[in-house]
């Protein structure tokens, strides 16, 4: 396991890519220390997935500088401190599980044994059976072999439990933090706010290519401001909720309606008057998936993803 000079595992400066007329990330500083888990968090055009492809190397910025653990992004994941598992990563059919962990080993000068790397991903029972023949979870597990393998000092994750039922998504993050105990460093990209929130030391926020939150769960809660109410409101309708005001956003699941209010006092009293029979109200903090959206509410399609 190598270790940072300049005591960051990812340091992004003055950040920006273009496609055309298109600003995909604009302006974006970013430092990440070691043995953080760190979510990156936005809406589809927020220039998450840009972001990651330079922070891999797969893309360069057209501004700014990208550096992991004091490298260039092509530099450390040749020298296997980068573990990568995308969403889009294809597994070769008629490849064992066990095969296909072993050739990515054969890339890297100090991998893991393959056991080990099947192991900590949870898949030693499936080891002998070809990819064509994995669930869609599975086959998420063996891209976390695969990212795992070169026993990097940085794993970078897109949706990394897309596919999982509720119980492998808990023994991933089991994984997780096993691996971060050593001192090591996660930043996952994920549509799972539960999982972020429940998960990740840190959150990053972007939307329309820039960084709008930064800091932990309740910091970036924080940010938001207001409160949830909840309540049980009886033939309940969408022009109902959406007219009342400082609402900035709001779920119906039946008769039971869950919004989110820059000012709770006067959003309550207007419910009130509006609607005599609500009853069950409940008033809190607004949760991560409140921040995320009232902070990401505007702009969101000025950037591609």
């Amino acid at each position: 396991m190598d270790n940072t000079q300049d005591g960051a595992a990812i340091r992004l400066r003055g950040v920006a890519k273009r496609y055309g007329d298109v600003r995909a990330v604009e302006s974006v500083d970013l430092t990440i220390a070691p043995g953080e888990v760190v979510a990156l968090l936005g809406p589809n055009g927020a220039g998450k997935s840009t972001t990651v492809d330079m922070m891999l190397g797969l893309t360069k910025p057209d501004d700014g500088t990208v550096s992991v653990f004091g490298r260039a992004p092509g530099d450390a994941v040749r020298a296997g401190m980068i573990g990568a598992m995308l969403q889009g990563g294809t597994l070769l059919d008629d490849l064992t599980v066990r095969e296909t962990v072993g050739l990515v080993a054969k890339l890297h000068r100090r991998p893991l044994p393959v056991p080990d790397a099947l192991r900590r991903a949870g898949i030693e029972d499936i080891a002998e059976r070809r990819a064509n023949k994995l669930s869609g979870g599975q086959k998420q597990r063996v891209r976390f072999a695969v990212a795992l393998v070169s026993d990097p000092d940085l794993l970078v994750l897109d949706e990394p439990t897309a596919a999982m039922d509720v119980g492998s998504r808990r023994e991933f993050w089991k994984s997780m933090y096993s691996f971060t105990d050593t001192g090591r460093t996660v930043l996952f990209a994920t549509h799972y706010l539960e999982e972020a929130e429940e998960f990740a030391d840190r959150v990053v926020l972007m939307r329309a290519g820039r960084i709008v939150a930064d800091g932990s769960v309740a910091q970036v809660r924080a940010l938001a401001g207001g409160r949830t109410i909840r309540a049980v409101l009886p033939e309940v309708t969408d022009s109902l909720v959406a007219a009342l005001p400082a609402v900035t956003a709001f779920e119906l699941r039946g008769d039971r309606v869950s919004l989110s209010s820059s000012d709770s006092d006067v959003t309550l009293r207007a419910l009130l008057s509006a609607a005599p029979a609500v009853h069950d109200i409940e008033i809190g903090a607004v949760g991560l998936e409140g921040a995320f959206l009232s902070l990401t509410a505007e702009d969101e399609t000025e950037a591609v993803r």
